[in-house]
């Protein structure tokens, strides 16, 4: 699949999942040293917000948006995924006063969910929505990384609708 960053047409890696797909495997670690895999999810709806780079208008958008609405959803827990360091997951975090569920990619979850872009190192700009035994619910990748913002709406109507 291809999208684009900032004008430029990057090709995105791996399997392009569709809806009422099983969950791909991936074990990536929280900003606390836990690990955290697609088993952990189970048992809970889960909405997984991904983003480039969390120092940037959207993704910064993206993420503290997510985090007001999903924190109000009685069973559906938020995941945050990027190619940032711990470091600056942790800083913006600390900055913004958010106890957030963060994960550090190292491309796997990237490339299981087909959103790696190779080119440049970073993870296209994308929902997910798991029901309680890993499906998935629902996706959204966006066909420009840098913008616009995901449809947030559609993905909680989607996490409300599988609790």
């Amino acid at each position: 699949m291809e999208i684009t960053f900032k004008g430029t047409t990057v090709q995105l890696e791996g399997s392009e999942l569709k809806v009422g797909d099983q969950a791909p495997a991936f074990a990536l670690e929280n900003l606390a040293g836990k690990q955290i895999t697609t088993d952990s999810l189970k048992g809970k709806v889960t909405i997984i917000s991904v983003f480039p780079k969390i120092n940037t208008r959207v993704c910064d958008q993206q993420t503290r948006r997510f985090n007001e609405m999903a924190s109000t959803i009685e069973g559906v827990r938020l995941i945050s995924i990027s190619k940032n360091d711990k470091d600056e997951l942790s800083d913006w975090c600390a900055a913004e006063g958010l106890d957030m569920e963060m994960l550090v990619d190292d491309g796997s979850f990237g490339k299981a969910f087909g959103v790696y872009m190779p080119e440049i190192d970073l993870l296209a700009r994308s929902v997910f929505v798991l029901d309680e035994t890993g499906l998935l619910g629902y996706k959204e990748i966006l066909p420009e990384a840098g913008g616009p913002e995901p449809n947030y709406e559609a993905a909680v109507e989607a996490a409300k609708d599988l609790v």
